[in-house]
């Protein structure tokens, strides 16, 4: 695949197919990602790849949490903004009522809301869940690092015939993943990706969010 179709192709897929991926394609997958640049090639990065039965108990712990405590949510670390102002409120309005009307879910449908967000705690169906890590000591650079790496996962992923999701549900709700994988409390969750084949029938992935015009965000000096 060319490196360009690569990229402005990817998406966060909301649907796959239960075929499995094997080890070695993600074990491959993860070997390329791993020339990431890195500050001083520190390496951050620590990854927790689940498949199979462990995959399965992963996300039905998650699950059965949530079903019980739909509002318990104990994060690590802020990935959202604590006060929404403008542009990123309407951007984010845009993307999430965008979603949900693809769904078919109109305002006001608390119930078929949170059935789509549990989704994200079965992997949208996907075979194979990442779970990204890195030491909770380290700095703002550190994390600019596993950015850059977890990125080279999803293009990587594409050359595979396989799509993506990158996850922030699942860091509201680390200490229900903790009771399942070995994640020891030196490490912070960053975010979790679902990986695998995309369902083409699913519906939520008609849906893809647009994207600023370069000359909004960027400015050319000396050109």
């Amino acid at each position: 695949m060319n490196i360009n179709d690569a990229i402005k192709g990817r998406r966060s897929v909301r649907g796959f197919l239960s075929d499995p991926v094997s080890k070695e394609i993600i074990e491959k997958i993860i070997e390329d990602s791993s020339w990431a640049p890195s500050g001083s090639n520190i390496q951050p990065w620590k990854v927790y790849a689940v498949s199979g039965l462990y995959r399965d108990r992963l996300c039905d712990e998650v699950t059965s949490g949530l079903e019980k405590n739909p509002n318990d949510e104990t994060p690590q670390y802020q990935y959202y903004p604590v006060k929404w102002r403008e542009p990123y409120l309407t951007r984010r309005r845009e993307t999430g009522w965008g979603l949900y009307s693809t769904l078919g879910i109109s305002k006001g449908e608390r119930d078929k809301a949170f059935k789509q967000q549990l989704k994200n705690y079965d992997l949208f169906g996907a075979p194979v869940g990442l779970f990204f890590t890195m030491d909770n000591d380290l700095e703002l650079g550190s994390w600019l690092d596993c950015g850059m790496f977890i990125q080279n996962i999803m293009i990587s992923s594409r050359g595979f015939g396989l799509e993506t999701c990158p996850q922030a549900a699942w860091v509201y709700h680390h200490e229900l993943v903790r009771k399942v994988l070995p994640i020891p409390e030196s490490e912070i969750l960053i975010c979790g990706l679902a990986i695998g084949y995309e369902d083409k029938n699913e519906v939520a992935n008609t849906f893809r969010p647009g994207r600023q015009k370069v000359n909004e965000f960027t400015r050319f000096l000396g050109f």
